[in-house]
């Protein structure tokens, strides 16, 4: 149990992968966990590893393996607090005295659909203490050549609620990354991001970026593009076993940030990350 007390694991909980579904055609082989919070625990191309598997590098926390979806937030909210519609609200402090990466990263997820080359999941996100707002999340994982398409999405239930979501990606260490942003948001010593964002800093980072280009991994005598309509990018490059390389339809603490996060009653919010082989 969390340290703050709620129900279910926190971050740094152990969390195994469980039953796993596969997805296989054109050299892609992708696994994915739905009970680990709906996380592809593996993916692989031509046989070459490209995530950080549960238990490598010591990696079993819920945090720090696989490629996961983040939602109803991503990255961090400040102190856990944030007014909506004019009322206060506190979500469990979870890493560092923050709230951090949403809830469903932490919740199993139940299949909808499944064949050899595509899967849907979906989860209803809680109403208590973790999240107070309700709602469903969804996401759709599927092969198309050789590349795989993340299609991820929340809808607000029978009240209006803030959503940002994302992805955060373990990559194992690329040996070159081509990463073009136009910009940088500062963060304070708390490590929270602030606004605006001004110029690009050198790494090694754990930053959000203003980037609207593909950015590129190579390693293993591959190369990866990656690409979404997201123009808030996080890069955390500080391991040196592992890049996280995350889209985010806000930057972290964005419902103190952004004023874009409301979703009104049966409203949707969604967004698309592809991996392409090169």
């Amino acid at each position: 149990m969390p340290s703050d007390g709620t129900a279910g694991i926190g971050p740094t909980d152990p969390l195994a992968p469980g039953p796993l579904l596969t997805l296989a055609g054109d050299g892609l082989d992708v696994e994915i966990a739905p009970e680990a919070g709906g996380r592809i625990a593996r993916i692989r191309c031509d046989g070459i590893e490209q995530l950080v598997g549960h238990g490598d590098h010591d990696s079993v926390a819920a945090i720090s393996w696989g490629s996961y979806p983040m939602v109803p937030w991503c990255g961090r909210i400040r102190d856990g607090r944030f007014v909506f519609d004019g009322q206060a609200y506190e979500l469990p402090r979870n890493l560092g005295g923050h709230a951090i990466h949403g809830v469903g990263y932490l919740l199993p997820w139940r299949v909808s659909e499944h064949s050899p080359r595509h899967a849907v999941l979906e989860l209803e996100l809680p109403s208590d203490a973790r999240w107070p707002f309700g709602g469903e999340a969804r996401q759709k994982i599927a092969l198309e050549g050789r590349r795989l398409v993340m299609e991820l999405s929340v809808t607000a239930g029978a009240r209006a609620m803030p959503a940002t979501l994302g992805w955060h990606p373990w990559f194992l260490k690329p040996e070159r990354l081509e990463f073009r942003p136009e910009a940088m948001y500062p963060r304070d010593a708390g490590n929270i991001t602030l606004s605006p964002p001004g110029e690009v800093r050198p790494g090694p980072w754990d930053d959000c970026f203003v980037n609207r280009v593909p950015v590129a991994v190579q390693r293993g005598g591959q190369r990866i593009v990656l690409d979404s309509a997201c123009s808030d990018w996080v890069v955390y490059d500080e391991p040196a076993f592992a890049t996280c390389i995350e889209p985010q339809t806000a930057p972290p603490d964005g419902f103190n940030l952004s004023p874009d996060c409301r979703l009104e009653p049966g409203q949707t919010r969604s967004a698309t990350y592809t991996m392409e082989w090169d």
